[in-house]
């Protein structure tokens, strides 16, 4: 059969990527607790195609999802990777990996426990041999105005903000450590499950530790730059402002 992707384009021009996304499948992630912990990704997988071709192969990207390991790690990220530059006959793949990751959290006061959700991202890109690797994760976290604190008689504003976080480090490192580390950096982290008791803790705690989201960003790129497997990092903090109609937001990423 006639294969016109590999046909001359009426464009000769290069793109840098193609492919397929919103692709689900299951995946198994690193657990720090318990080893590993099963659940479901969105991935989208790409590489570059010279002037020359009209179109990609759309089918064997799902071809190497079906023949990869459903474990998470840098090992099954490059023999995916490495097989997609294969079949595609590219120099240059990409993949990124979207999955909720849950963690078993324990309430400050009652000891009540509940589930947290946070939304990681996974992603990849190989040169010839060479992987470059990121591990991202958003965090939601609790901040008090510091500003709306000093100037009223009573009480002050907060919201939520959320932490994202996106890594390159030499090494193995667990979600759980960039949750901790974004968790650390606001007025106080967020819980899913909260009593009375609990919620005076986390109010109390919050307006004892005002931050604005300018000390949200720089507490969280100061635990990353102590972490000693982390080599590059960005960190970007949005607040959904409370009597604004706005967002605040603040970035810092460590040059590479």
């Amino acid at each position: 059969m006639e294969d016109v992707q590999n046909s001359p384009a009426k464009v000769a021009m290069p793109i840098d990527r193609v492919g397929v996304r919103d692709l689900t499948l299951p995946l198994v992630v690193r657990d720090r607790e318990s080893g590993s912990q099963n659940t479901m990704a969105k991935v989208a997988l790409s590489v570059d195609l010279p002037a020359h071709f009209k179109g990609t192969h759309m089918s064997r990207f799902v071809e190497a999802l079906e023949d990869w390991s459903e474990e998470l790690d840098y090992k099954s990220f490059y023999n995916l990777l490495s097989d997609i530059l294969r079949r595609l006959e590219a120099k240059r793949a990409h993949a990124e990996l979207s999955f909720p990751y849950c963690l078993q959290k324990t309430s400050p006061v009652s000891g009540r426990k509940g589930i947290m959700s946070y939304e990681c991202t996974v992603e990849g890109e190989m040169i010839g041999e060479n992987l470059e690797f990121t591990l991202g994760v958003k965090v939601p976290v609790m901040t008090v105005c510091p500003c709306s604190k000093a100037i009223s008689d009573e009480g002050a504003h907060s919201q939520r903000a959320v932490v994202h976080i996106k890594t390159k480090s030499k090494g193995f490192v667990w979600i759980e450590d960039l949750v901790e580390i974004a968790e650390g950096a606001g007025s106080c982290e967020v819980f899913s499950l909260l009593k009375r008791e609990d919620e005076k803790y986390v109010t109390e705690k919050s307006f004892a530790n005002p931050t604005f989201v300018e000390d949200v960003v720089r507490n969280a790129a100061m635990g990353l730059e102590k972490h000693p497997k982390i080599l590059w990092y960005k960190v970007d903090v949005e607040s959904f402002e409370s009597i604004h109609n706005h967002c605040a937001f603040a970035s810092i990423a460590k040059s590479e």
